[in-house]
């Protein structure tokens, strides 16, 4: 009888699935910016963006108001490994007077009600005049006197049970009262801003560090024990629940990096009328008589502070229809409130329930029969069961969107749980359990019964934010030497112009680091170059051999063939000899494959190390750079030693036109399609520049016509000590750990073969500090080299979540937490902004030089461009274009990405070198 009457209270598993899916779309409105006005759950980003790891420790104060007693706690917080921690608490009431007083000002009545009721041993009362922050204020300082605190001064997290809208964790400006507070004149107010000012008044030496929701100080508690405690759930008096939440997805804050709390407030769920085929009469009838009707519809159909009350109307309206107590109706049960929570709770007792029952039936003046007790049992059991699927289905709407956040299938997680109705009901936490597994049954869930309540989670809340602003300064610190201001960037630029000129004086030349060297292509294509030609391009691990096809006139095409061979460590390495012979290898392997071993191709050869040339075809190496050690090469011309190697090998016979450095070749590419184009850049695994000076400049080159164009070797620049003030001491570790220490420092700092080594040793410097994975230094983290620069255009791209940041990182042995992650970030963030600033300042000084050149006003200029760095980083490129704009103001630079510089390029070169001479035989 009692299941027909009350068939709309009971809701099967398709209804809780169609609530968890109207919850999930709750969720998305409440966190888009443009239609969070018109959500009814409000999802208030609570500005916790850190779980506890264990490292927290110290003295805290935490206030906790709320419920139906207020609080103050003295916690403290133990970094002994264990994670444990020390709570003392003192309990004062909240009279009526206080919680809907006037917020402003409480008369004399409300003084005498919070004098009768504060405990004995209260040493101050609050006085005749009171505001509510000023009894919360007055009560800490009497806790401070017991606890002999006064002397100190201690952080302070305030555990504020209340939506509150906040733009930072110590501030939040009250939304809505709920439950049984009506305090005038606080709603839209900043309440940290008041509990300051009474704190003040009552010269309490506190420091509010964090303004805490009930449900966040939740999930604080549970998430020190466990690790995996990401949602904070409250079922008592009101209900609520919080969750981390990627920051991606939140566009009511600025960022995407990381994760944030945001507190639900979904007992505001189905104020839209999103529930009203669910609501019954009953639940109508009791949101009419609340104190705020129409408001807070979910939680009333679930929390404590309405079920007893619930379970009176329908017990009132069975009653009047003759289906209980004889169709008599007691006064009591007639008088709103009668029935409360406990006595729900008392009456679904295991073994006493019926009892139970029957004595407080009795109380209420109704003279139940034993199926008049049995059926009042059935109707709490229906009205705390709906609780308890309704409270199931929209928590299952928040661990599916947290599983699908972390594109898992299968997700284990915790869950901080708190509460009266939670705790003390014989039966609830076991309904709800059940109904969850069943809602979801892809999420393996462990509910966490928070110890200390939410005072010990805001004291859990103000420690991390402690850590998290300690660890703030830190890193900061750390970083700070990267962040090169324009002043200094300046200086680097007319650093590198003063370098620039004493590398191309006779003079100075001999002791100038930025070598300035000439390459003797003194031209750049014009269109008419025509012919096959081969290219040689050694600049890295691999070596390339190409066929290039030239056609000149109207069908104008450059056609590439290539083949890449990999250059063994132990080649590398080894002597000069045996390093031309491999090479010599490679082209004949080449020739084989195209079937041209007979014809003697004329070849330009793109050698990407510092040569000095005596002329296009004579190339001594200066030094070796990128790895390669080969002996007896420095100081030889590699030219001689190629075409030895060949007659070593006697099989074919060739004709070594051009040897080309790629950064010259890079430029060749691009002017063949811009004529403007008369500067190359190489942004890869080295960094260098080429361009195009008049002949009266560069006076280690005999006459002063036309053009040459210089590779600077810019690399080197630094290595005199000019620029040792912008070094900071990790480019000093990679600069000594490396295979040329004390050379091509501008180099180390700009280019991709050494930038993810600087942000090892950033990350093994924060690590030894105790500010990343937990202080824990991995092996993989010790090794030299692991974390490669492709890493840092990965780790750094826009489109990438910090979960695939943490995956990287795994890929690498670091177990990184969502922290960590941001951090690491960071860390790639400023190394290769640096890298790509510096370089913009050395280029910058180029193209102020090729204005002065020209003697204009205003220099139109193209830059052809190369290098994995350049081309494939998510932000190398845009930075460095920003850079030259602000330090060449007058320079319109427009980029041109080159296509095979090293390789088209080289052809391009003996190409030109071929039209230029047979122009000078004639």
């Amino acid at each position: 009888q009692v299941d027909r009457y009350l068939y709309h209270l009971r809701l099967s598993d398709d209804v809780l699935l169609d609530v968890m899916a109207r919850f999930q779309a709750e969720m998305v409105k409440g966190l888009g910016r443009d239609t969070n006005p018109t959500a009814t759950v409000k999802m208030l980003p609570s500005f916790v963006r850190s779980l506890p790891d264990g490292s927290e420790k110290g003295d805290f104060l935490a206030v906790d108001l709320g419920g139906s007693q207020f609080r103050a706690h003295q916690v403290k917080v133990f970094d002994d490994g264990k994670q444990s921690s020390q709570l003392e608490s003192k309990f004062y009431p909240t009279p009526q007077e206080v919680t809907q007083g006037n917020g402003a000002e409480v008369g004399h009545c409300c003084a005498a009600a919070v004098l009768e009721c504060l405990p004995v041993d209260t040493a101050q009362v609050p006085s005749l005049s009171v505001q509510l922050f000023d009894y919360v204020a007055d009560c800490l300082s009497d806790f401070m006197e017991t606890k002999n605190l006064k002397h100190k001064k201690l952080p302070l997290g305030f555990t504020f049970s209340f939506p509150c809208k906040q733009t930072k964790l110590e501030e939040g400006v009250l939304l809505a009262w709920t439950k049984h507070f009506r305090v005038r004149g606080v709603q839209d107010t900043d309440v940290v801003s008041s509990l300051r000012t009474a704190l003040q008044k009552h010269k309490a030496n506190v420091d509010v560090l964090a303004l805490v929701n009930d449900t966040v100080g939740t999930m604080m508690t549970c998430g020190y024990d466990d690790q995996r405690c990401e949602v904070g759930l409250i079922i008592g008096t009101g209900t609520n629940a919080c969750y981390m939440e990627e920051m991606r997805h939140i566009s009511l804050v600025e960022g995407d990096e990381g994760r944030m709390c945001i507190n639900t407030e979904w007992g505001a769920f189905g104020d839209d009328g999103a529930l009203d085929d669910l609501r019954t009469e009953f639940d109508r009838e009791l949101d009419l008589g609340s104190l705020n009707p129409g408001k807070q519809l979910f939680e009333k159909m679930i929390s404590s502070l309405y079920l007893g009350e619930l379970v009176r109307l329908i017990l009132l309206k069975m009653t009047k229809e003759g289906l209980l107590f004889n169709g008599e109706v007691s006064t009591a049960l007639l008088t709103k409130g009668k029935i409360e929570m406990k006595h729900v709770s008392a009456m679904e007792k295991y073994k006493e329930g019926l009892s139970n029952t029957k004595d407080i039936l009795t109380e209420l003046n109704l003279f139940p029969s034993e199926e008049d007790c049995v059926a009042v049992q059935h109707v709490c059991t229906i009205v705390s069961f709906r609780s308890a699927n309704l409270c199931a289905a929209a928590l299952a709407a928040i661990l599916t969107r947290l599983r699908e956040n972390k594109k898992l299938l299968r997700m284990r997680t915790t869950v901080g749980i708190d509460g009266g109705l939670y705790k003390t009901h014989p039966k609830y936490a076991k309904r709800l359990h059940k109904v969850l597994r069943r809602l979801v049954p892809t999420c393996d869930v462990r509910f966490l019964l928070s110890e200390g309540g939410s005072g010990r989670g805001a004291a859990v809340v103000t420690a991390v934010a402690l850590r998290l602003a300690a660890r703030r300064r830190r890193v900061d610190a750390a970083l700070e030497p990267f962040l090169l201001p324009l002043g200094l960037l300046r200086e680097v630029k007319d650093k590198m112009r003063a370098e620039l000129e004493y590398g191309l004086k006779r003079e100075t030349q001999a002791k100038a680091t930025v070598k300035m060297l000439p390459t003797y292509v003194c031209g750049t294509p014009d269109g008419t170059e025509k012919g096959k030609f081969l290219a040689l391009d050694l600049g890295g691990t691999n070596f390339r051999v190409l066929l290039v096809k030239i056609k000149s006139g109207r069908r104008r095409s450059v056609q590439m063939y290539n083949k890449i061979f990999a250059i063994p460590l132990e080649i590398m390495q080894g002597t000069g000899e045996e390093l031309f012979d491999h090479i010599v290898q490679c082209i004949a392997d080449f020739l084989d494959y195209m079937g041209i071993k007979g014809a003697r191709l004329p070849l330009g050869f793109t050698f990407s190390f510092p040569c000095r040339q005596a002329s296009i075809d004579k190339g001594t190496l200066v030094g070796w750079t990128k790895g390669f050690k080969a002996t007896d090469c420095e100081g030889e011309d590699v030219v001689d030693m190629l075409r030895e190697a060949i007659r070593r090998r006697n099989e074919f016979d060739l004709d070594i036109v051009a040897v080309v450095n790629d950064t010259v070749g890079t430029m060749m590419t691009c002017g063949y399609e811009d004529p403007n184009c008369e500067i190359g850049l190489i942004a890869g695994t080295g960094s260098n520049v080429c361009y195009m000076e008049d002949m009266k400049n560069i006076e280690t080159v005999e006459g002063n016509e036309g053009k040459m164009c210089i590779n600077t070797e810019w690399g080197a620049f630094g290595d005199n000590g000019c620029i040792d003030h912008i070094r900071t001491k990790y480019d000093r570790e990679v600069d000594e750990d490396s295979l040329n220490p004390g050379k091509q420092r501008y180099e180390k700092m700009t280019s991709g073969m050494y930038l993810g080594e600087i942000v090892r040793q950033i990350l093994l410097d924060l690590t030894k500090q105790g500010l990343l994975f937990r202080g824990h230094i991995s092996e993989s983290l010790r090794k030299r080299g692991i974390f490669e620069t492709k890493f840092l255009s990965q780790i750094e791209s826009d489109r990438l979540a910090l979960l695939q940041v943490r995956r990287i990182l795994q890929q690498l042995g670091l177990d990184s937490t969502c922290d960590d992650s941001i951090i690491v970030k960071e860390v790639c963030g400023v190394v290769s902004r640096r890298a790509a600033r510096l370089c913009g300042a050395g280029l910058a000084a180029i193209v102020e030089k090729k204005r002065e050149n020209r003697g204009v006003e205003r220099l139109q200029i193209t830059v052809g461009v190369d290098g994995t760095l350049y081309k494939l980083h998510p932000h190398f490129s845009r930075v460095l274009r920003e850079t030259v704009k602000e330090l060449a103001p007058q320079c319109d630079v427009t980029f041109m990405l080159s296509e095979d510089g090293s390789g088209k390029g080289a052809a391009l070169i003996t190409a030109v070198a071929k039209r230029l001479h047979n122009v000078g035989q004639k």
